[in-house]
């Protein structure tokens, strides 16, 4: 407590000591919500119709673990619901494909290649097809997964490609604290152990770790696309420079093979199938579960994050506090993830 006094103004604690009175009112009241309101929700209680249909799978917002529970199936990807559904789909006989419906910028590389991986599961275990319709963007992960498609479709106005890996921007704001005063000391067991701080420059060898990470993912993404698009690695490695491409470019490349509106791409789907089959909505059914929702507004992106970093910025002045706000998230979220992500 000296040490925030010294470090914070008293209207900072006030505020910080009221938060902390509330939260726990407030957890106790969750608690007692939840206990009425929540239902276990599997994702696996997933039931198409009784009748012939083509799953649509949307594939919406950034590939990752994470996401909003309390969001539809339209405005957050939910990655184990996503891979559970699928494996539903795989023993329902009324099932006779899946539509994935793209509209994402991609995302980490785990994600995106075992979404990629499950679909081409689907395919392996059921002899069915798979097909792909892009919206506004399905770029960089979202490529990947579309790759597993039999066919790929895309309006007009899309944006995709952006084949590649990013490892994100590393910092290094070691002289920056030095001129401050402030130094950092590390204990690792070995040299290469905490490369990427904030706090360290990186080393010739460092820099040749995450580049051969990156290389070895990016083969990998060359090697579906090539796999999925029948051409050749180089013709493959020509195109997968991180460049974005609009439909008709990548109608010209070969990354798609028609450029469709939705109603189009709908009606050109079902009528692969004989005897009909309509298109099926698998949404995700978002949990009640309140208690879950109060913790959301203290997670690593909620409330307390905002007032440690509003505690951070009363206690220095500009350039310092924003720097000192900055290796802070660096530290807890550690490494940043490989990612297949468009971030234009």
């Amino acid at each position: 407590m000296q040490w925030l006094r010294k470090r914070l103004p008293d209207w900072a604690i006030i505020v910080i000591i009221v938060v902390a009175v509330i939260t726990i009112a407030i957890s106790i009241i969750a608690l007692a919500i939840s206990s009425i309101f929540t239902q276990d929700r599997d994702p696996r209680n997933f039931s198409g119709p009784a009748s012939s249909y083509i799953a649509r799978i949307r594939i919406v917002g950034e590939i990752g673990s994470g996401a909003n529970r309390f969001a539809s199936s339209d405005t957050a990807y939910h990655h184990r619901w996503t891979m559970q559904t699928i494996d539903t789909l795989m023993g329902d006989s009324y099932n006779k494909g899946i539509c994935l419906w793209l509209d994402t910028p991609g995302g980490t590389v785990y994600e995106s290649d075992e979404l990629y991986l499950k679909l081409m599961e689907y395919k392996e275990k059921t002899g069915r097809p798979i097909y792909a319709y892009m919206r506004r963007i399905a770029a960089s992960g979202g490529y990947y997964a579309a790759a597993s498609a039999d066919e790929i479709f895309a309006n007009r106005n899309t944006w995709t490609g952006s084949i590649g890996v990013s490892l994100g921007t590393l910092f290094d704001v070691s002289e920056f604290l030095e001129d401050h005063g402030i130094r950092t000391d590390t204990i690792v067991s070995g040299r290469n152990k905490a490369m990427g701080s904030y706090y360290e420059p990186l080393t010739d060898e460092q820099r040749e770790i995450y580049q051969s990470l990156v290389d070895d993912a990016y083969d990998r993404f060359v090697a579906i696309v090539a796999a999925g698009r029948g051409m050749t690695d180089k013709e493959a490695r020509t195109l997968a420079d991180g460049r974005i491409f609009t439909a008709e470019q990548a109608l010209e490349a070969g990354l798609i093979d028609r450029i469709l509106g939705e109603k189009e791409a709908e009606d050109t789907i079902k009528a692969k199938f004989e005897g009909g089959a309509v298109i099926y909505d698998c949404y995700y059914r978002p949990d009640t579960n309140y208690l879950s929702l109060f913790a959301s507004l203290f997670n690593g992106n909620g409330l307390f994050e905002y007032l440690r970093g509003d505690a951070i910025r009363s206690a220095y002045d500009g350039d310092l506090a924003a720097v000192l706000e900055l290796a802070g998230e660096q530290s807890e979220a550690d490494m940043p993830p490989l990612k297949y992500l468009y971030t234009g």
